[in-house]
């Protein structure tokens, strides 16, 4: 069955969804978990440059809160 929700590849030993809440991870760094994981078998570069957009962002946070 297609599930559109929960595809095949977030689905493997554990869920994306599982892994990013059982780590209580931000949302940016749950974007960031879930484009790596699905870059090869949904929008492959796409999805590389999306994750690399997010962790700039949690970058530049982590930057700013280590200058205050």
């Amino acid at each position: 069955m297609n599930d559109n929700i929960n595809p095949d590849y977030y689905r493997k030993k554990i869920e994306v969804t599982d892994f990013i809440m059982e780590y209580d991870l931000s949302f940016v760094e749950g974007c960031i978990v879930k484009y790596i994981v699905r870059w090869k078998v949904k929008n492959g570069l796409e999805d590389l440059k999306k994750a690399r957009w997010y962790l700039d962002k949690l970058i530049k946070q982590q930057e700013n809160e280590d200058e205050s």
